[in-house]
C-alpha cells in the first residue's frame, strides 16, 4: 500500500511540474513554444536555412510544374523541402472550404499558418497557389514572417495558361460555369516586390534553374 501510495505522489508531482510549465494563453490555450526544440537546433541539424517560397502567378502558368522540378533538385543537393499546392491542400486539411471570398482567405490563412510550422522544423516549404490579391499575400507573409518568405511571382501570359488549360477550368470559366475565376471573371494583381519569373519562351526546367539561382544564398546553411 505504501508503495502505492508513493507511485501517486510521484505521478501527481509529475503533472503538477508540467501544469506549472504550461503558459496560460486564455481560451483553454496552454502553449509551451519556448520549451520545445529551437527552430535553430533543427536548421544546424538539416544544414539549412528554412523558407518558405511562395509561388503566386495565374492558374497555367506553370507554378506546380516548376515547384516539382525545383524540389527535385533541392533534394538532390540534400535539402529537405515540402511542396504545398492546391492539390495535396484541398483535398486534405482544406478539403471542408469551397470558393467563397471568405473560404479562400481561411484557405490560404491556412496555409501560411501550415507553412509556418514546417519553417520551425527547419524545412523549406515551396508553396503553389493563385493567391490572385495583394492583401491576401500580404496576410500570409504576415503570418510567416517578412525575412522568411519569398514571394515569387510565375509570370505567364494569360493567353498561354489559356491556352494550356490542363484542368480545362479556363474553358468552364468561358462558358460561365465557374464563376470568379482569376483572370477571366477576377482579377489577378501583380505583386509589387516579388522577384518575377516570366516564362514565356522558356522550358520548366529553365525557370526553375533561374528560381534556384535565386533562392540558393538564402537557403545554404555556411558549416561554423
Amino acid at each position: 500500500m505504501n508503495d502505492f501510495r508513493l507511485k501517486l505522489r510521484i505521478k501527481a508531482a509529475s503533472l503538477a511540474t508540467f501544469a506549472a510549465s504550461m503558459k496560460d494563453e486564455g481560451g483553454n490555450i496552454f502553449s509551451v513554444f519556448d520549451e520545445i526544440l529551437d527552430r535553430k537546433d533543427k536548421e544546424a541539424f538539416l544544414k539549412q536555412h528554412s523558407k518558405v517560397i511562395w509561388l503566386t502567378g495565374l492558374s497555367g502558368s506553370g507554378k506546380t510544374t516548376i515547384a516539382k522540378i525545383l524540389e527535385r533538385e533541392l533534394h538532390s543537393r540534400g535539402y529537405l523541402t515540402q511542396l504545398l499546392d492546391g492539390d495535396n491542400i484541398r483535398s486534405g486539411i482544406n478539403k471542408n472550404l469551397g470558393f467563397s471570398e471568405e473560404e479562400r482567405i481561411e484557405n490560404i490563412r491556412r496555409i501560411a499558418e501550415i507553412s509556418k510550422l514546417f519553417l520551425n522544423c527547419g524545412i523549406i516549404t515551396i508553396n503553389c497557389f493563385v493567391s490572385p490579391t495583394r492583401s491576401i499575400r500580404k496576410m500570409a507573409e504576415d503570418i510567416v514572417g517578412t525575412d522568411d518568405f519569398i514571394e515569387v511571382f510565375v509570370d505567364t501570359p494569360i493567353e498561354i495558361c489559356e491556352e494550356r488549360d490542363p484542368k480545362g477550368l479556363y474553358k468552364k470559366a468561358r462558358a460561365g460555369k465557374i464563376s470568379d475565376f482569376t483572370g477571366i471573371s477576377a482579377p489577378f494583381e501583380a505583386p509589387e516586390k516579388a522577384y518575377i519569373l516570366k516564362t514565356e519562351n522558356k522550358k520548366a526546367e529553365e525557370s526553375a534553374r533561374e528560381l534556384m539561382d535565386h533562392i540558393l544564398p538564402l537557403i545554404v546553411k555556411e558549416e561554423s
